[in-house]
């Protein structure tokens, strides 16, 4: 294993490690709309009131490991997808700023302002993520020179980046729904599982409609996974996964099921990094023309340096991580205060 590959393999854990621990607050805001009082609303927003941001460090040192190994890879991406990851930043942003100002003022018109852009960040910022992930899949128009040809940005929003951006719109719903199942109890609970039938029955309608288009619009992904006989372990990994989350809530294993959720999440996107390795960035012009973890990286001795770096960092970030999920454990109170 030399450096460009555990830099692609670092790059996937920080990525991935964002999406299983921001996905569920990001899920958290798409069942927002469903809680009916004052009191359940209160109660979601206190579930990750405490964790978010440190969630969101995990996109930051991802876009940044990203940055420094594969820059050409950066340029290119955030280039052609410039819009997009404006419209995204400004929906996180937005969201964080709906938590912030929310309980600022009892006034019932600005606590539902913000409760809407709560959601729009929220259902908005992982759509678009999801349709960019869409858009990578079926090959992005690189040409030789790693530029865009089009960067319209209504040119992203086909069929099947659609289909992507609503599965991944699902899955982040039914992890958070998960991690509600974690936090909430009695009758509050009673209700997200009312919120997770639907939600797990969209998520599997979904994810068969998102891997059938993917056999037949690019399937040398899933010949690259068939490469590979250990990968089929890891297939029966994830539908054991999928199929156990309704039994764990079954079981009143709530702590069994988001781990199920979260693996879903990582396996998903497990796969997906190993369909396209080595390639990063697939080009639909040429294929000479993919970004790839070679032609795309940065230095050897860049490279290096930043192992080091991750080595050092990586650490404190996994510490707070524990940390913070530790500090604030346990569920949050609805029946006998108001949050």
């Amino acid at each position: 294993m030399n450096l460009n590959m555990i830099w692609f393999f670092l790059v996937g854990l920080l990525l991935v490690g964002y999406a299983v621990l921001d996905g569920f607050d990001l899920g958290v805001g798409i069942l927002y709309p469903l809680a009916k009082t004052e009191e359940e609303r209160n109660a979601l927003l206190e579930a990750i009131g405490p964790v978010w941001n440190g969630n969101e460090v995990w996109l930051v040192a991802g876009g940044g490991a990203l940055f420094a190994a594969f820059p050409n890879v950066y340029a290119t991406l955030f280039s052609g997808f410039y819009l997009a990851f404006i419209l995204m930043l400004v929906a996180l942003i937005f969201r964080a700023v709906a938590l912030e100002f929310r309980n600022k003022e009892t006034w019932g018109w600005w606590r539902k302002l913000w409760d809407i852009v709560f959601v729009l960040g929220s259902a908005g910022s992982t759509f678009l993520f999801g349709v960019m992930v869409g858009n990578i899949i079926l090959g992005l128009p690189i040409q030789a020179n790693m530029d865009f040809q089009s960067a319209m940005f209504l040119n992203l929003f086909h069929p099947y980046a659609i289909l992507v951006g609503l599965f991944i719109l699902s899955l982040f719903a039914l992890h958070g729904a998960m991690y509600l199942h974690l936090k909430t109890q009695t009758l509050l609970q009673e209700r997200v599982k009312q919120w997770t039938r639907f939600w797990y029955s969209a998520f599997i309608g979904l994810y068969l409609l998102t891997t059938g288009a993917l056999f037949v619009k690019q399937f040398s992904i899933i010949r690259h996974v068939q490469a590979h006989w250990w990968t089929w372990g890891i297939v029966i990994f994830l539908i054991i996964a999928i199929l156990s989350i309704p039994f764990c809530l079954r079981q009143k294993k709530e702590v069994t099921a988001l781990l199920a959720s979260g693996g879903v999440i990582t396996v998903t996107f497990f796969l997906f990094g190993m369909g396209l390795y080595p390639t990063l960035l697939p080009s639909r012009l040429d294929s000479t023309w993919n970004l790839t973890i070679y032609n795309a990286a940065a230095s050897e001795k860049t490279l290096f340096i930043m192992l080091i770096v991750a080595a050092i960092g990586l650490p404190f970030v996994l510490a707070y991580t524990f940390g913070v999920y530790w500090v604030f454990r346990g569920k949050v109170y609805t029946e006998d205060k108001l949050l």
